[in-house]
């Protein structure tokens, strides 16, 4: 595996003694949409016929240092969903802190369907999603098993705001939203990174459906409004405003509960929503390698800047 001028040979030593014998890895494809990580699927062949895999590797310094950390919880969530309805992949092996691999690497088995971040669909493909979203919040874990307590991805004193922003007054109101003390919660099982790009589907039209969910290297235990806010606010991102204030609609007309207190619940979406200024750059570069090239920093920008706008207008 040298695609990108990395050695990968280690790594491939390490993925073939996972193997049932006489089985041999016959090509590697790298596959498009990760930030944090690199992703490859992996063909697999032997005396059975041909199966997929798919290799997670950790390359960019920052995740390498934390890889341990976030590979050794996605590999424990794969475990724990086995036993739910959740359709994520099933865990094969992990080396965390790259004793065997050239970098800390997760293996897994490979989900059907494909990443679909078009507007043509997306009213269908949010009502999918806010299903599923439910249906993850509603994961039993014991004390045990429980995951780590949420992380918030900003500060007040970390947000940046955009500079070519004419409206200074609407970013400081929003910031002082989130000057207060977290609001109480019911805590719940959280995806934390639940958004259309780490969401398979397959099927067409009204047979669309959720084929997968990927990504589980942030799974948290927290708000259900965190994780409602997160995919809201990247499909107001994806689609336009009116798709990210009508998610949480849809989440609770699936089955899902928020928080009634409206300034809690505008607490937790501003929370996350400021979190992507100043131009939520860093989501765009997978989005457009996924072909969504019209999503350029100026959109992106405005975007998020009526998203913004509009929450403070209807929850404050």
């Amino acid at each position: 595996m040298t695609d990108d001028g990395r050695s990968w040979g280690a790594t491939r030593a390490w993925v073939e003694k996972r193997l049932p014998p006489a089985e041999r890895v016959e090509d590697v494809v790298r596959l498009r949409g990760g930030w944090t990580s690199e992703m490859r699927r992996l063909d697999i062949r032997g005396p059975g016929g041909r199966r997929s895999l798919v290799l997670r590797s950790f390359v960019k310094p920052f995740y390498v240092r934390h890889a341990e950390g976030l590979l050794t919880r996605e590999a424990s969530v794969q475990r724990l969903l086995e036993a739910t309805g959740v359709p994520a992949a099933r865990l094969v092996a992990v080396d965390a802190t790259a004793e065997h691999c050239d970098h800390p690497s997760l293996l897994m088995t490979l989900l059907p369907g494909t990443v679909r971040l078009t507007d043509e669909g997306s009213d269908r493909r949010a009502e999918l999603l806010a299903r599923q979203l439910v249906g993850i919040h509603r994961v039993r874990v014991s004390e045990e098993t429980r995951p780590r307590t949420y992380e918030a991805w900003t500060a007040p004193e970390r947000v940046t705001v955009p500079p070519a922003t004419g409206r200074p007054e609407l970013w400081r109101r929003a910031v002082d939203v989130i000057r207060r003390d977290p609001p109480g919660c019911r805590p719940r099982f959280l995806h934390r990174d639940f958004h259309p790009g780490n969401v398979l589907f397959d099927g067409a039209g009204d047979d669309q459906r959720v084929s997968g969910v990927v990504d589980w290297v942030e799974t948290s235990w927290g708000p259900a409004d965190l994780d409602v806010a997160h995919c809201s606010t990247a499909l107001a991102l994806l689609h336009g405003v009116p798709a990210g204030m009508s998610f949480a609609d849809r989440y609770t007309e699936a089955g899902g509960s928020l928080d009634e207190d409206r300034a809690a619940h505008l607490y937790w979406r501003l929370l996350d929503a400021l979190a992507f200024a100043p131009d939520a750059e860093k989501v765009a570069v997978p989005w457009r390698e996924s072909g969504r090239t019209d999503l350029t920093p100026t959109v992106l920008a405005g975007r998020l800047e009526a998203y913004v706008e509009a929450l403070l207008d209807r929850y404050a």
